[in-house]
């Protein structure tokens, strides 16, 4: 499951905010960042699954860098019943390109 920069940013537009699971590296986060993300480094996902129970019904949108790492752990997300996990397709680079030029690409 994807959804695009474009599609993130209409939904937030719209009142409609899901969670936003920023799973980048401390060091990362220092470079750029969205507002209102959670944050769990991705090598802290499968330890700290009970943080995100309260989120399982709702959609979580999973960012890192560029796309990579995040497919990933939506694929094990969805692997531990989160259903509606999304990865941010392209990452903060998308979101840099399609919305927010201000966020920088590093």
């Amino acid at each position: 499951m994807e959804i695009s920069a474009i599609e993130l940013k209409d939904k937030l537009d719209a009142g409609d905010c899901p969670v936003l699971l920023d799973i980048r590296e401390p060091h990362e986060l220092a470079i750029a960042s969205l507002d209102n993300c959670l944050h769990i480094p991705l090598g802290q996902v499968p330890q700290r699954l009970q943080e995100l129970e309260q989120y399982k019904e709702k959609d979580i949108v999973v960012i890192c860098r560029t796309g990579s790492r995040s497919a990933s752990c939506t694929q094990f997300l969805i692997s531990q019943g989160f259903l509606k996990a999304l990865n941010l397709t392209g990452g903060l680079h998308a979101w840099s390109d399609d919305v927010d030029p201000e966020v920088m690409k590093y």
